[in-house]
């Protein structure tokens, strides 16, 4: 079954998670890389990176339905990976996470 690529907040809802993930955790990604279905962030270590992306992810898996999710940490303290896909459409789904606007 495939999901719609559609978020259930609300317009100004989503300006606003948009604009605090921008700003956020999504700031502090050492690299992006645009994938085919979606996007690849890579973090350096932090002592609180973990704890950050969950609670990111916990609310985009509660709103953004259709997103697969994956989240990799090295071993010895290494990079952390955020992998995020999904159905047609997702890669710009997440642009729109990059750039500034509604």
């Amino acid at each position: 079954m495939t999901l719609p690529v559609a978020c259930s907040l609300s317009s100004p809802a989503l300006t606003e998670r948009r604009a605090t993930l921008r700003t956020g955790v999504l700031a502090s990604a050492i690299g992006a890389e645009a994938l085919e279905d979606g996007y690849r962030w890579r973090f350096a270590t932090a002592p609180d990176l973990l704890a950050r992306l969950g609670a990111v992810l916990d609310a985009e898996r509660t709103c953004c339905r259709f997103l697969r999710i994956r989240l990799e940490a090295e071993p010895e303290q290494g990079t952390t990976t955020l992998e995020v896909t999904g159905p047609p459409g997702t890669l710009e789904f997440l642009a729109s996470w990059l750039v500034p606007g509604p």
